[in-house]
């Protein structure tokens, strides 16, 4: 696919998506809206002891980065004493962006493989997907610390990071915030029925000083038969809920004007032997079987696959001295880099030259690449 240039229409896939009622966690008339409008609010579905686990995990991980930083002399203060919800904002006052290199953890941890293949969830998945279920190998953990341009994503459409070859594949997301989900605290939103076209928009990259691709809203409002102010649904969420969307729902998170850290995860589904977009990076793991009902996960080699392998190849690009820099401080300090790039920037028109496309330019000028997905 060429830059700048949309999907051709997809709708009849729409109809090949739906699959007929079966029973399980989400009623018929929620299955219809989730089929209907692209996405699908469900509340006090995940229970509260398996989301305190995965807090418990993450917990772990953020005193790990912590760790880092301080044997490495980056900070002076570990936060200990601080709670789930401030101690990475308080470790991001003293190295900035900290919270990327928690979204950089690309290792799956056991706590959120539970949650991921929860009965709940996995009922869910079955009655969105009918047969086999594969978990996708994007799956993200999200920390959206106070007023913080790296942690609001702008309106997209999740096919804006995957390769086209993938762009009919049924992928099913569920946002599962570990808090209470407010306007206040960055939120998310999503046009509703902005899937019906079947089209997968214009997008650019990258956003102000972020990683994130940018849907067109002239285009979508065009192309996709949608209002951008009248169509928006502003998805407040209680505690244990889940938001369910497909690939090519339009969302975005609205900014975190709290005082506190907006957890969340990001988990997806799709059927295991259809392509995943991923670029050939890692694949889908089967975790349903239509022809086993006791089928149990091997998350073992999986979930320790780290999703941001070094991928080794020549791309022809012009060295400025902005990617030069870019390329001595990816060698000299790798393991505290807080910047992501990927695929997706080759993809889409680069509007926005920031740290994060130098350092895609100079993996790129270097022949290598780093990718973590966003």
């Amino acid at each position: 696919m060429c830059k700048g240039v949309t999907a051709p229409s997809t709708k009849p896939v729409l109809e090949q998506w739906r699959q007929p009622y079966r029973d399980g966690v989400l009623s018929k008339e929620e299955m219809e809206q989730y089929w209907n409008e692209g996405f699908l609010l469900k509340h006090d579905l995940i229970p509260t002891e398996l989301l305190e686990s995965v807090k418990e995990s993450i917990s772990r991980t953020v005193d790990r980065v912590a760790q880092q930083l301080y044997k490495a002399g980056k900070i002076k203060d570990l936060c200990e004493d601080a709670d789930f919800f401030t101690r990475l904002t308080k470790l991001e006052a003293q190295y900035p962006n900290a919270s990327v290199l928690v979204h950089k953890q690309g290792v799956l941890p056991p706590e959120v493989a539970g949650l991921w293949s929860s009965p709940q969830l996995m009922s869910a998945a079955r009655q969105f997907l009918g047969g086999d279920v594969g978990g996708h190998p994007v799956w993200n953990l999200r920390a959206k610390t106070p007023q913080q341009e790296q942690a609001t994503v702008p309106w997209h459409q999740d096919n804006g990071y995957l390769h086209p070859e993938s762009w009919e594949v049924l992928q099913v997301t569920a946002w599962i915030p570990l808090l209470p989900a407010t306007k206040r605290n960055g939120c998310m939103q999503v046009l509703k029925g902005g899937h019906r076209a079947g089209k997968t928009c214009k997008h650019s990259c990258c956003v102000g000083g972020t990683w994130y691709v940018q849907m067109d809203e002239e285009d979508a409002a065009r192309q996709l038969d949608v209002d951008m102010e009248r169509d928006v649904v502003t998805c407040e969420m209680p505690f244990g809920s889940v938001l369910f969307l497909n690939n090519i729902i339009p969302h975005r998170s609205l900014d975190n004007m709290s005082g506190q850290i907006r957890w969340s995860l990001d988990l997806r589904w799709q059927r295991p032997n259809e392509p995943n977009g991923f670029y050939g990076l890692k694949d889908c793991i089967t975790m349903a079987k239509a022809d086993d009902p006791a089928f149990q996960v091997d998350w073992s080699g999986w979930a320790e696959q780290d999703r941001t392998p070094m991928q080794k190849g020549a791309v022809s690009a012009d060295k400025s001295t902005e990617v030069d820099k870019a390329v001595e401080k990816e060698e000299a300090d790798r393991d505290f880099d807080t910047t992501i790039s990927g695929p997706w920037m080759d993809r889409w028109e680069l509007v926005h030259h920031n740290r994060h496309v130098a350092a895609h330019l100079a993996a790129n000028a270097a022949g290598k690449q780093d990718w973590t997905f966003a």
